[in-house]
């Protein structure tokens, strides 16, 4: 048995030498920083090359929101780092509820701050916390694994196919390579790392473009940004509040004391105060028009209907 996964770790492309960083170690400060920034300069590149397949992805988490289904975030070491940091980021960013976007990491959470060798190797633990969550035909699992041979993610998505949720994987490794069944396999292949077998570097970020890739565009695709800008985000700090004036101050060229007083009466709703200012109508013309819009501000400026 561990010959066999000897022989696995041996070959995967993130457990190779890079032949950039060999003698990395004799390099000076600066020399060991440019070696590093020049490896890391390969990963948007490699994203970019995904993108058909994570424009399917976004589609795919799309579908789940507007049925009532969740995204899901499966990983463990860095990779359950990456996704509990996308979903943690989702509310403040967009508004959104915690339970719409969740990141789970082999070992719970008290992984995230502490390395929990050998949690990651059980590939019952993964389905266990799907049934935990009560994933179901409307979820959307994303197994994120640089490896693409994590036994936790694995018996995650297992899981998934197996209640008709559907699933995506994110990894590092080259498509086709392991036999990993998921809707869509989204595969930025960066090269060895600098320091082999370190997947939170290259790979990581890596990662981490993805997760931001899809959950923004699909926040974009449910209205919630209005040309560049975060529209429904939510004034709970005293930052967030001073940044919804900003926007509406931003998009529609009022004083600061005009934003506040729009914000005021549209009970702290950017959506609700930029329909009122733009398309001059009160609060509770803004709402019925958001509403009638599907939450496109867009639209509810112009007074169409929503999108089909």
């Amino acid at each position: 048995m561990s010959s066999s996964l000897f022989d696995q770790l041996a070959a995967l492309a993130t457990e190779q030498r890079n032949p950039a960083s060999g003698r990395i170690d004799a390099a000076t400060v600066e020399e060991a920083l440019e070696i590093i920034n020049t490896e890391d300069h390969l990963v948007p590149i490699a994203v970019r090359r995904e993108i058909p397949r994570i424009a399917v992805a976004v589609e795919l988490v799309v579908d789940a929101f507007k049925n009532g289904g969740r995204l899901l975030y499966v990983g463990a070491g860095t990779s359950g780092r990456l996704g509990v940091v996308d979903a943690s980021e989702c509310p403040p960013t967009f508004g959104t509820p915690p339970e719409m976007v969740q990141g789970i990491i082999a070992g719970g959470p008290e992984a995230v701050f502490r390395s929990r060798e050998g949690v990651e190797d059980v590939e019952e633990s993964g389905a266990e916390a799907l049934r935990q969550r009560h994933v179901s035909e409307r979820d959307v699992v994303c197994g994120i694994a640089a490896s693409s041979r994590t036994p936790f993610v694995l018996g995650a998505l297992e899981h998934a196919r197996t209640v008709g949720a559907a699933s995506i994987f994110v990894t590092c490794s080259p498509r086709g390579k392991d036999k990993v069944d998921a809707d869509v396999i989204i595969c930025p292949i960066v090269g060895p790392e600098v320091i082999m077998g370190s997947t939170r570097m290259k790979s990581g970020t890596a990662q981490k473009l993805v997760l931001n890739m899809i959950t923004t565009v699909a926040m974009i695709r449910l209205g919630k940004v209005y040309e560049n800008m975060m529209v429904d985000l939510q004034m709970t700090s005293r930052k967030l509040e001073e940044r919804s004036k900003r926007t509406v101050m931003t998009v529609t060229g009022v004083s600061y004391d005009h934003a506040t007083g729009l914000l005021e009466r549209a009970s702290g709703h950017v959506k609700t105060a930029l329909v009122m200012e733009l398309a001059e109508v009160d609060s509770k013309e803004a709402s019925r028009r958001l509403e009638a819009a599907d939450g496109f501000v867009r639209e509810a400026i112009a007074g169409e209907s929503a999108r089909g």
